[in-house]
């Protein structure tokens, strides 16, 4: 089962692509959606939009978990962040996923093994966890822990029950890349 993890921001959104293959849970890719500071709000959301529709497209993952939102005590902050995770889940639903949500407390006990953890250390068990060569970026790894949290959770029982599509790269070939507005 191929899991797609996604950390909602409006100035950086994380993404991570694990592969559960029976009890080993492989890297797939990760990476950020960075659209430029300068551009309005709406246009922001809409490279956010396009950007991770090119990673369903490229990675076609079975299943997506979306960190919900922390919620501080800044309204506007709030409200766009509330506005990300809507450009987030739009691509996702539209391209037909099972969407799941996992608090960050919940996350970082999977991972880390208390929910109060810090970033750096969430950064590091998953570098640990998933064999990779560096730390990923704060977002990338709090996405790929989220996908890590969803791929222990599974059961065996729904190996069976996950669509499957015959035509996709199954290779076992890492990637990291940063996707930026340039269009």
């Amino acid at each position: 089962m191929r899991i797609l993890g996604v950390d909602p921001g409006s100035t950086v959104t994380g993404f991570g692509v694990v592969e559960r293959d029976g009890a080993s849970v492989l890297h797939v890719a990760h990476g950020t959606l960075r659209p430029p500071r300068r551009e309005s709000l709406a246009r922001r959301l809409s490279r956010i939009h396009e950007g991770l529709a090119e990673v369903l497209a490229l990675h076609e993952p079975d299943v997506a978990v979306v960190e919900q939102a922390f919620v501080g005590t800044n309204a506007r902050s709030a409200l766009t962040l509330g506005q990300a995770r809507g450009a987030v889940l739009t691509v996702l639903g539209g391209a037909g996923l099972p969407v799941e949500e996992l608090s960050p407390s919940q996350v970082k006990q999977a991972v880390v093994g208390h929910g109060r953890a810090q970033k750096i250390q969430v950064q590091r068990m998953v570098k640990r966890l998933l064999s990779l060569s560096a730390l990923p970026a704060q977002d990338a790894a709090d996405a790929l822990a989220a996908a890590l949290c969803r791929a222990h959770q599974g059961s065996l029982a729904e190996l069976g029950a996950v669509r499957r599509s015959s035509s996709r790269n199954r290779g076992r070939r890492s990637a990291s890349y940063v996707v930026r507005g340039a269009r």
